[in-house]
């Protein structure tokens, strides 16, 4: 016998409810439970997806070379000592220089985040960010621009650990994959030379947007290095890129935003 017979099937039918919604709860909480923890970087980072770092869910980013062109005084001239270099708008040079770079708009967004602790976002800290321009050469460097320092400059992180850049998408030029450099400092005060960053690392744009933006004017030259180079055959990239590639979005017309979530490991 049943041990609620005293009710009828009325009764009855109210429990079978009872129990039906107790069951429903406990698959959503089963299945928000079972909801995969993403990594900091591309297009599943939790930046991307709207989602707060919590704890494990980050990777420290890779440490990468600051390549040949750093501008940051470890070899050969020292941008960070610039007046005006404090910018978010990188598109043209500072100082006497006054030349602009042309190319498709490009808005990158780094979020800082500690990995050593609960993914929490590292504010003040300052970020410089470089890269080449469209035709694949690189200011204060590469001939024909050694008089510009444009496509360089440094920003503090806010307080959600985040910068953000107006530049131009970057040309790809021969032997490397379409990337963007960075230097983590860990103040303003201390981005005016090598010798104080705490990271160092690059990052990787996705061959679709590449691809859209090497097919419009002043590009062509990217076109045949990108068909040469691939992620897996990069000399920096090839050992893994997962949390170094960039989400991008947007089109050749309106111009692309990139973001990333960048961890480094800070003990405080």
């Amino acid at each position: 016998m049943h041990e609620h017979d005293d009710g009828g099937l009325q009764q009855d039918l109210k429990l079978i409810h009872a129990s039906m919604e107790r069951r429903t709860l406990l698959r959503l909480a089963l299945g928000a439970s079972l909801v995969p923890l993403v990594g900091c970087g591309g297009e599943d980072s939790a930046e991307a997806l709207g989602l707060t770092p919590s704890a494990g869910t980050c990777t420290t980013i890779p440490t990468e070379t600051a390549g040949p062109y750093p501008g940051d005084g470890s070899n050969g001239p020292n941008v960070l000592t610039q007046t005006g270099i404090v910018r978010s708008d990188i598109r043209s040079s500072v100082g006497s220089a006054t030349g602009t770079a042309a190319g498709i708009p490009l808005t990158v967004t780094l979020t800082l985040i500690n990995s050593a602790g609960n993914c929490e976002p590292l504010a003040g800290y300052a970020i410089y960010l470089w890269h080449c321009d469209r035709e694949g050469r690189y200011s204060l460097y590469s001939s024909g621009v050694t008089n510009q320092n444009y496509l360089r400059g440094v920003q503090a992180t806010n307080a959600q650990g985040q910068v953000t850049f107006t530049t131009i998408f970057p040309g790809c030029y021969s032997g490397r994959w379409p990337h963007i450099h960075f230097e983590v400092y860990p103040s303003l005060a201390s981005a005016t030379t090598a010798a104080n960053k705490v990271a160092t690392s690059q990052l990787a744009l996705p061959k679709a947007s590449c691809d859209a933006v090497y097919a419009t004017t002043g590009y062509s030259q990217s076109v045949t290095n990108l068909s040469r180079i691939s992620l897996s055959t990069d000399n920096v990239f090839r050992d893994g890129w997962t949390s170094q590639l960039a989400n991008v979005t947007g089109n050749t017309t309106s111009g692309y935003v990139a973001t990333l979530t960048v961890a480094i490991a800070v003990t405080r």
